[in-house]
C-alpha cells in the first residue's frame, strides 16, 4: 500500500546526500558531460554538447533542432529558428559562426554557467563515490576512527568520538584531499573517468576552477513529520529535498514525479 509506506517512513536519517537530477539537467542531462569535455580540455565536444546533446524526456521541437545543429554548416540557419529560451545557444551559435573558436565561445557565456558545468562535473564524481563505496560495504552513516567529519557548527576536523559529527567525503577538485578511505574508490573513478585533481584548475580560464572540499555522505534531516501525506522536514544548506521525496515515495518515474 503505497499511502501506508508514505505514512510510515522512517530512515529520514538514513539518506544518502546525493546532489539531485537537477544538477545535471533533469530532462536533458548534460551539464555535467559539458563539465567533464571542459576538465579534459575537450572545448569543442563541450560546444557540440551544448548545442546537440539530445534526451528522450526532452520535448519533440527541441529535439529535431538540436539534430539540426549537429552538423556546423547548419549554424547560420539555425539561428535564424532558434528558440528565446534558448539563449545559451544562441549565445554559443552567434561566437561559432563569427569566429569558429569553441573555447572564446565557451567563454561569452556568463559566469555562473561556465561555473555550473565544472561543478556538476565534481558533483558527478561525488555521487559515483557514493556508490562505490556503498556497494564496497564502507560504513557511510557513521564515521570511524581518522574519518574526516563537520560539527554541528558545519566546523570541519578530524573525527573525535563526537555524536554532533557527521561523515564527509571529500569532492574532487584541484586540491582534492586524498587522505581518507574513500580515495580508494575515487581514484578508480577518476581513472575510469581519465581526469586527475589537477585537471580541475584551469589556467586558461582561472575563474571556473574547482578547488573541490567536503560533503556530507548523508542527509541531515530534521523536524521531520508526515501528516496526512504531507511530508515536513529541515535540511542543512546544499542537500536536495528532491532527495529526500524520493526516498519516501520511491517513484517508478522519478522525472515523471518531478524529483
Amino acid at each position: 500500500d503505497p499511502k501506508q509506506s508514505f505514512s510510515d517512513f522512517s530512515e529520514h536519517d538514513r539518506i544518502f546526500n546525493f546532489y539531485g537530477y537537477q544538477r545535471f539537467g533533469s530532462r536533458r542531462p548534460v551539464t555535467h558531460l559539458v563539465g567533464k569535455a571542459l576538465v579534459q580540455r575537450r572545448f569543442s565536444d563541450a560546444i557540440t554538447l551544448m548545442l546537440s546533446f539530445t534526451s528522450e524526456y526532452d520535448s519533440e521541437e527541441n529535439t529535431k533542432i538540436r539534430k539540426f545543429m549537429s552538423d556546423e554548416s547548419n549554424y547560420s540557419e539555425a539561428l535564424k529558428i532558434l528558440p528565446h529560451k534558448m539563449d545559451l545557444e544562441r549565445t554559443i551559435l552567434q561566437e561559432m559562426i563569427q569566429h569558429g573558436d569553441p573555447k572564446l565561445a565557451f567563454q561569452k557565456l556568463p559566469l555562473s554557467i561556465r561555473r555550473l558545468f565544472v561543478d556538476a562535473y565534481s558533483s558527478f564524481i561525488f555521487n559515483l563515490t557514493v556508490c562505490k563505496a556503498f556497494e564496497y560495504g564502507e560504513e557511510l552513516f557513521r564515521p570511524q576512527d581518522g574519518d574526516v567529519c563537520y560539527d554541528k557548527n558545519a566546523k570541519l576536523g578530524k573525527y573525535e568520538m563526537d555524536p554532533s559529527q557527521h561523515l564527509a567525503i571529500p569532492m574532487v577538485g584541484h586540491s582534492y584531499f586524498k587522505k581518507t578511505r574513500f580515495d580508494l574508490h575515487i581514484s578508480k573513478i577518476l581513472q575510469d573517468e581519465q581526469v586527475s585533481p589537477k585537471d580541475f584548475f584551469f589556467k586558461e580560464m582561472q575563474e571556473i576552477s574547482a578547488e573541490g572540499g567536503f560533503r556530507t555522505a548523508s542527509i541531515l534531516c530534521t523536524n521531520f513529520s508526515i501528516e496526512k501525506n504531507t511530508a515536513s522536514f529541515t535540511l542543512q544548506r546544499g542537500s536536495f529535498a528532491t532527495m529526500v521525496m524520493r526516498e519516501i515515495m520511491k517513484p517508478d518515474d522519478p522525472l515523471g514525479a518531478g524529483f
